[in-house]
């Protein structure tokens, strides 16, 4: 459990510190591309097996991990366009959605149990989510001719998810799940920075230093959601559908209440409901655990 709260956090750290790239006029893509080279440095260090570290290519996971990393700053660069086609609700559902992908998952390939607590948890879960995320009394507006970036924003977040569970469960050792993850990081940090290059070589490129301020912010509560949020798929406390579903219900409550209390957010009454049944939903699979 604790893991699982260490990760819900650390999650909700990382929207915090995004708030402030934007208040600070940060650039994001850079940020983020030092923030992923400060998780996988950071990683390395708290793994401290220099001998692993120079065999890297001999695990089993290694390639699913320079697939799966590649596909973190993948998924970053359809974010950002789909905010700029659709807006930063769209984004936010289209992300938190896709938990159902992972949860079938669990539920289909490690045929994980799925009773009426549990079921009636996850679908308030999913309205909670879409509750919570929208700031406008209007709902979500996409035009069709944009309809499919927030698809595959949803498909990359769900794919990424999936990922990580399956990767972690079926290749990392217990003790290896730091390397694991500084890999993933370094796999997302190395595309990104061959996306600088070409910036750099087109004379496009105009690197801010705040920006290594902003990824170191980043990249340690990064590295530490992905570190915890393994520790938690190997916990015993639920299965992973359950886990995931707890998980970004978590980050969606808790990152709300930060909104209000640092940012002065007003939330308008579908929020609020979002927000009541996301506390119910994890309750209803708390209890299918009992």
């Amino acid at each position: 459990m604790i893991a699982l709260l260490l990760s819900i956090l650390a999650s909700t750290t990382i929207l915090v510190v995004f708030k402030l790239f934007e208040r600070f006029k940060i650039n994001n893509f850079q940020a983020i591309v030092v923030n992923y080279i400060v998780a996988g440095t950071f990683g390395f260090l708290l793994q401290g097996d220099t001998e692993k570290m120079a065999t890297l290519h001999q695990f089993s996971w290694f390639y699913y991990a320079l697939a799966l990393g590649s596909f973190f700053i993948s998924i970053f660069f359809l974010m950002a366009l789909t905010t700029q086609r659709s807006g930063l609700s769209v984004v936010s559902v289209a992300t938190k959605m896709s938990v159902v992908i992972p949860i079938i998952f669990g539920l289909l390939y490690y045929k994980e149990s799925l009773g009426i607590l549990k079921g009636i948890g996850i679908l308030l879960a999913l309205f909670a989510v879409y509750l919570a995320s929208i700031k406008n009394k209007h709902g979500l507006t996409i035009q069709k001719k944009n309809l499919i970036f927030p698809l595959l924003v949803f498909l990359g977040s769900g794919i990424i998810d999936t990922g990580i569970k399956f990767i972690e469960e079926g290749f990392v050792a217990p003790e290896d799940v730091a390397i694991f993850s500084s890999t993933l990081f370094y796999a997302a940090g190395s595309i990104g920075l061959l996306a600088l290059l070409v910036q750099k070589l087109k004379g496009t490129l105009k690197f801010e230093t705040k920006s290594i301020l902003g990824g170191i912010a980043l990249g340690i509560p990064n590295f530490f959601s992905l570190y915890f949020l393994v520790g938690a798929l190997r916990s015993d406390i639920m299965e992973s559908s359950g886990i995931f579903t707890v998980n970004n219900i978590g980050i969606v409550t808790l990152s709300t209440f930060v909104a209000i209390l640092l940012f002065k957010e007003k939330l308008i009454p579908k929020n609020w409901l979002g927000i009541i049944l996301a506390l119910v939903s994890i309750g209803l699979i708390a209890l299918s655990k009992m």
